[in-house]
Order: C-alpha cells, then structure tokens, then sequence
C-alpha cells in the first residue's frame, strides 16, 4: 500500500511542475492565483497520504492549516482585485 500512496505522490507532484508552467506563461494574476489553488490543494492532497504512514500523523494537523490558509487567500486575492468604490 505503501508504493501506491508514494505513486499517487508521484502524479501529483508532477501536476505542481505543470502549474509552474502554467506560472510562467499565464497571461492574468487570476491564471497566476488559480495556479496558487492547484498549489495549496496538492499540498493537503500530499500531506495527506504522507500522514497515512506510521509515526507521520502530525502531517494531519499541517494539512488542515493549508486548508485554512487556501480560502484566506482566495478572499485576500479578491479584496484586492476588486474595484474601489463598488456597492452591494
């Protein structure tokens, strides 16, 4: 069980190596944010089956601060991206 965790690793990391292409060719800082999400969530996505093996269960408690962080960040992107003086 063990080598098909470390292979599903394997493609997600290799989905982080296509995001940083993504990176540097996205036109827009929305491409350049989207890429962020793909970042935070292969991040839970690893630690996650890292925190499956024996003794590595505090990886557990790091991947739900990358899931708390991923929302600020989305919220700290939009606030930014928004037009002043904009009403409800």
């Amino acid at each position: 069980m063990h080598e098909v965790r470390m292979g599903i690793t394997v493609v997600l990391l290799i989905s982080v190596v296509a995001g940083l292409a993504r990176i540097t060719r996205g036109p827009t800082l929305a491409d350049r944010m989207l890429v962020a999400q793909l970042f935070c969530t292969t991040a839970v996505a690893v630690l996650l089956l890292l925190a499956a093996d024996p003794g590595a269960e505090a990886l557990r408690d790091v991947a739900l601060v990358f899931t708390l962080l991923a929302p600020t960040v989305v919220i700290t992107f939009a606030r930014y991206r928004a037009p002043t003086g904009a009403g409800p």
